[in-house]
């Protein structure tokens, strides 16, 4: 028996390609979803507690853990080192790990765009007065810290 000769149609018997599945993205799917503002709430609680708690992480007083579901792997990097940073300093001046006695200044907050917040927090200690700027971005029903700096 020989083999039937190829034809030039189509094969019909293949399942159909969905070309709306074919080309997801799987950020589209299991990446951060992007909330509304309407959907969060106030950014300035958490930006004053997450501001607080960056003063007493980088006095090592407090673990970096703590705050990591309330900043992106980014920003737990960034904080990483400058923590590192901090010890080293700590340990080659010979300083103990204290609690930082500080105050709270003025909260400034910017909103640029539906879901997202930019805070300044003033934070105010015994030799001198810092800042600590940070960008929320409300995702998965919570606002999130994607980038934080301590001037």
């Amino acid at each position: 028996m020989s083999s039937p000769a190829p034809s030039s149609r189509p094969d019909t018997t293949a399942a159909p390609v969905n070309t709306r599945l074919a080309s997801y993205n799987d950020e589209d799917y299991f990446g951060f979803q992007r909330t509304a503002s309407s959907d969060l709430p106030d950014p300035v609680p958490l930006a004053e507690n997450l501001a607080r708690s960056v003063m007493e992480i980088l006095a090592g007083a407090r673990d970096l853990e703590q705050i990591s579901r309330w900043v992106t792997d980014d920003v737990y990097r960034h904080l990483v080192a400058r923590v590192q940073a901090s010890a080293r300093a700590r340990a080659v001046k010979k300083i103990p790990v204290y609690r930082p006695s500080f105050t709270l200044g003025r909260t400034l907050v910017c909103v640029p765009s539906d879901g997202i917040a930019e805070v300044v927090v003033v934070v105010h200690g015994k030799a001198r007065s810092r800042s600590i700027a940070m960008r929320l971005e409300g995702l998965d029903g919570r606002w999130r810290s994607v980038a934080l700096h301590v001037l």
